[in-house]
């Protein structure tokens, strides 16, 4: 069964095309127009071993906040179709990335149930052309798009760059570890018998 996902979203705002493949090798191909963003999912991508493609065009002379919550909007639905019932996958995953002077934890759980805890603190507004606040936005809508219960803590950094770069390392080796497939789990991981 390939675990894959074609999605596409148009609004006023934004225009995305995206494409995800859960058990890739790790070739992003990303055009957001936001240069650090298109670094870190290219992060995503080779970190997870996932193959992603994003083209996104978004009203940049606004700014950047509508195309990078709009790609988390579309890569959580991927996400979500991608991993379709979640037969035998393992649900739970946790990575600690360093990152020079920076270390993060993500933690999560593709239980169907969104949360976000984002424990950050980020000692500049910017990196390149991104807000830096716009890293909640975009995993909130990842999130609560793909049914994750996503915990993001950063125990020290001082360089947003770094921090920034260890979150999306972290949430892409966590992703690919709960989405492993274990053979001895029959049906789901959950006592439910649905996630």
């Amino acid at each position: 069964m390939e675990r894959k996902a074609e999605i596409k979203r148009k609004t006023s705002e934004t225009d995305i095309s995206l494409g995800l493949n859960i058990d890739g090798k790790g070739i992003g191909e990303i055009s957001t127009g936001i240069g650090f963003f298109d670094h870190m999912l290219n992060l995503f991508a080779k970190h997870g071993l996932f193959d992603l493609t994003v083209k996104a065009r978004g009203d940049l002379d606004v700014d950047g906040h509508h195309t990078v919550e709009d790609v988390g909007i579309v890569l959580g639905q991927a996400i979500k179709q991608s991993l379709g019932e979640k037969k035998s996958i393992k649900r739970y995953g946790a990575s600690y990335v360093p990152m020079d002077d920076a270390l993060a934890m993500v933690a999560l759980d593709l239980s169907g149930r969104p949360f976000l805890v984002l424990d950050v603190q980020f000692p500049t507004e910017k990196v390149g052309e991104m807000e830096t606040e716009l890293v909640e936005e975009f995993f909130r809508a990842v999130s609560f798009n793909a049914g994750i219960n996503l915990h993001i803590k950063v125990f020290h950094g001082t360089n947003s760059h770094h921090i920034i770069e260890a979150v999306f390392k972290a949430f892409a080796r966590a992703l690919d570890e709960a989405a492993v497939i274990d053979k001895r789990i029959d049906g789901v991981m959950s006592t439910k018998g649905v996630l």
